[in-house]
């Protein structure tokens, strides 16, 4: 049985939205349970459930909390949606770049307005909403992880960067859940990953998944993608996504674009694998997709001890934004979306 099939990132259970707690791994396998949407804000901010379509679940039962919370003391409806509303904007403040966490707050706004019915009546429909989005997304997955499984040469090694794996989504993942479609398909398939620093999610959590599912995986620094390159020992790249623009510009964790560019160099196929709710077609490029900073102390500290001189300067993006040029595909559950990706972006919404 493999790792997904046993447990789920994130899932609703008991009126409280029930997630791995991510800062921990490897070394601990916990769950917490979040009860408020100021727990909501906190679990995303501080990293505890992370990854574009994880984060949009966890902002869809955070709107649903906030419900619950807000049922217990407020019995006029328009002054409930009104608190829920800034509850939803709060929630969404927690990462600024990942669109699904917006996509996916929006949606409950939405329906909370436009439900009939008494202040439960909402409540309960931004319960089941958040559930039945959470289901989709394992679907969703899967459909991805099938198409993408395509393009993977048979016995290939497969570069990714920053964990879009199970942990990332609601289960399965979308450029893991490439890699895990196409092992099925051909074991003799192995995985490179990026230990994807400050945070080491590709050392924390990638080598932890596909090391469970009996996937080949070598870790390697961030660095040293060219040099494996060069010496032809990879032959695709498949990485997540956090926000990407109509005309295909994508925003991914730190240190993706400088894998595109070495894949470029050595002519090495370049593929997204992520969900259309992250396209954000009301943006037409790059630019426009805002880049969080991260905390300092990310750089400076590894494992709680200082690594530089105290005084040293900072700055800690926490993503940065692969131009269209660069990517050879957007694997979607839709398909794969080629260039011209502001049509092939475009077809993919009708």
């Amino acid at each position: 049985m493999s790792f997904n099939s046993k447990i789920k990132t994130i899932e609703w259970v008991n009126n409280s939205s029930r997630m791995i707690d991510q800062t921990l791994l490897p070394k601990e396998f916990k769950t917490v349970d979040i009860t408020t949407a100021e727990g909501m804000y906190k679990a995303i901010k501080d990293m505890i459930v992370r990854g574009a379509p994880a984060i949009g679940i966890a902002g869809a039962h955070g709107v649903a909390l906030a419900a619950i919370e807000l049922s217990k003391t407020e019995t006029d409806k328009e002054n409930f949606l009104n608190k829920l509303s800034l509850k939803a904007e709060y929630i969404k403040s927690s990462r600024p770049t990942a669109v699904n966490l917006m996509w996916a707050i929006d949606k409950q706004v939405k329906l909370a307005k436009e439900t009939q019915g008494s202040i439960d009546d909402i409540t309960n429909a931004l319960i089941e909403n958040g559930i039945k989005l959470e289901n989709e997304d394992i679907e969703i997955n899967k459909k991805m992880g099938d198409y993408g499984a395509q393009v993977v040469p048979k016995g290939a090694t497969i570069l990714t960067h920053c964990n879009a794996g199970a942990l990332a989504t609601v289960g399965y993942g979308t450029a893991l859940g490439v890699i895990r479609s196409a092992f099925a398909k051909d074991p003799s398939i192995k995985v490179f990953a990026d230990e994807t620093r400050p945070r080491q999610q590709g050392a924390r959590l990638t080598t932890w998944e596909l090391t469970r599912d009996g996937i080949p995986t070598t870790l390697i620094t961030d660095g040293m993608c060219s040099y494996f390159m060069s010496k032809g020992m990879i032959d695709l790249v498949v990485v997540g996504a956090d926000r990407i623009a109509a005309n295909g510009d994508t925003a991914n964790k730190i240190g993706t674009y400088t894998v595109a560019i070495a894949a470029k160099y050595h002519n090495v196929p370049f593929y997204i694998a992520a969900p259309l709710s992250t396209i954000d077609t009301s943006i037409k490029s790059g630019k426009e997709i805002p880049i969080e900073e991260r905390n300092h102390e990310e750089v400076t500290h590894i494992n709680g001890d200082w690594i530089c001189a105290k005084d040293v300067n900072i700055i800690n993006p926490g993503f940065d934004v692969t131009p269209n040029e660069l990517i050879t595909g957007i694997i979607t559950e839709k398909g794969i979306l080629k260039p011209d990706f502001k049509e092939s972006i475009k077809n993919a919404f009708n």
